[in-house]
C-alpha cells in the first residue's frame, strides 16, 4: 500500500499506540508551521506522536482517512493526501519509494514545499539516482530535503536520550535544510549538514551497513588472537615436540585457547584506556580542550565502546573455557578409571 511507511518498526509494545505514554502531547505554538504527513505506517504514526510533542500542528494524508484515523494521536488530523498537502508548510513523504509517483496528482499542492523524503532502499546503491533525487524529479517547484532514515520509530517514540540523536540531513536549498533543521532541534536531535542532495545517496545507504564501527575492533581482536594463539602453540607445543620428541597437540584446541584468550581481552581493554590517555597529554600539551583531535584518535576514541564489548567478549570465553578444562579432566580420569576397572576384572577372572 502506498501508504505503507518505508521503513520498518523496531516495536517496543504492541499496536499503534505503544509509545503514547512516554509522549505528553503538548499545544501547537502560534506561529509554528503546520507539518504534514504523507503515509500511516508505523513510522509516521511515532513521527506524528513526536511531532505533537514537540508543540507542532500536525496533518496526515491518508488513501483511508476514516480507517487510520484511530492509528493517530488525537490532536493529529487524518485527512486525505489532497488536503493535508494543501494544509501542511512542511511535508513528511513517509511511502515506500516506488509508490512516489502516485503522489504527483500533488504536485501542485506541494510547489513551492519542502518535502523530507524519510526513505530507505532494500540494498546499497553504488551509483544514483538517490530516491530523493528520484522525488527532487518528481517535484520539481518542490524543495526536497534528504533525512530522519536513520532514525527508528522506536526511537521516536522513546525519545533520543534512548537511541541515536543524530539526524543527517542534505539538500540543495539552504532554506529548506535550515527549516528542517529547526525541526530536528525542537524535536530534540542533532541534525547533521551533509551538503547537497547529491548526497542523499550517502545518508540512504548508512542504515544498510552491517556494524561499520565494528571493523577495525573486530579485526584487532582476530590479530591478537592469531599472534597470542601462535606464540603459545610455539612455545607450549611445538618448542617440547622438537627438544624432547613430547607431543602434547591435544592442548591446542582447548588449553592453547584458554591461554590465548586472557592476553587478548588485557590487549583489548588497554586500548579503550590508551585513547583517553592521548587526549589529555594533548590537551595537557595544547594548554587548552577546545582543539580538535586528529581524526585518527578521534575515531579511536568514539570506538571505545565497541573495543570494550570485544574484551568482555574474549574473558567471558575465557571463563567458559576454564569450565570445560575440569570437565574435560574428569572425563578423562572417569574414562582411564573404567577401562582400570575392567582390565583389573579379565585378570582376576584368568587368575581365578
Amino acid at each position: 500500500m502506498p501508504d505503507e511507511m518505508a521503513r520498518p518498526l523496531i516495536r517496543g509494545r504492541g499496536g499503534g499506540g505503544g509509545g503514547s505514554r512516554h509522549l505528553e502531547a503538548s499545544v501547537s505554538e502560534p506561529g509554528a508551521p503546520v507539518i504534514g504527513i504523507l503515509g500511516t505506517g508505523d513510522f509516521s504514526r511515532s513521527l506524528a506522536r513526536r511531532l505533537v510533542a514537540s508543540g507542532y500542528q500536525v496533518v496526515v494524508g491518508s488513501r483511508a482517512p476514516k480507517r487510520s484515523g484511530a492509528l493517530f494521536p488525537e490532536e493529529a488530523e487524518v485527512t486525505s493526501q489532497m488536503e493535508a498537502a494543501n494544509q501542511a508548510d512542511l511535508v513528511f513523504v513517509a511511502v515506500f519509494p516506488e509508490h512516489h509517483s502516485t503522489l504527483v496528482e500533488l504536485k501542485p499542492a506541494l510547489a513551492g514545499k519542502t518535502l523530507v523524503d524519510v526513505s530507505n532502499g532494500l540494498q546499497i546503491k553504488l551509483d544514483g539516482p538517490s530516491h530523493a533525487e528520484q522525488l527532487a524529479d518528481l517535484f520539481p517547484e518542490s524543495f526536497v530535503v534528504k533525512g530522519f532514515n536513520t532514525i527508528s520509530a522506536w526511537t521516536l517514540q522513546m525519545g533520543p536520550r534512548d537511541g541515536s540523536r543524530q539526524v543527517f540531513l542534505c539538500s540543495d536549498s539552504h532554506k529548506a535544510k535550515s527549516s528542517v533543521m529547526q525541526l530536528c532541534r525542537r524535536m530534540g536531535f542533532v541534525p547533521v549538514d551533509m551538503g547537497l542532495l547529491s548526497s542523499s545517496l550517502e545518508i540512504e545507504n548508512l542504515p544498510l551497513y552491517l556494524f561499520p564501527s565494528w571493523r577495525i575492533p573486530i579485526l584487532c581482536t582476530l590479530l591478537l588472537f592469531i599472534f597470542f594463539y601462535l606464540y603459545n602453540f610455539t612455545r607450549d607445543i611445538l618448542q617440547p615436540y622438537i627438544k624432547s620428541g613430547k607431543s602434547v597437540f591435544y592442548k591446542m584446541p582447548i588449553e592453547t585457547v584458554n591461554v590465548t584468550l586472557p592476553s587478548v581481552a588485557l590487549v583489548m581493554l588497554a586500548l579503550v584506556y590508551l585513547p583517553g590517555l592521548f587526549a589529555a597529554f594533548l590537551q595537557l600539551w595544547w594548554g587548552t580542550k577546545y582543539n580538535r583531535f586528529p581524526n585518527w584518535l578521534d575515531r579511536w576514541l568514539t570506538g571505545r565502546k565497541q573495543f570494550g564489548l570485544c574484551s568482555f567478549l574474549c574473558a567471558v570465553l575465557h571463563a567458559i573455557y576454564s569450565l570445560c578444562l575440569p570437565l574435560r579432566k574428569s572425563a578423562h580420569f572417569k574414562l582411564l578409571n573404567a577401562a582400570f576397572k575392567q582390565v583389573k576384572a579379565g585378570t582376576g577372572g584368568r587368575v581365578g
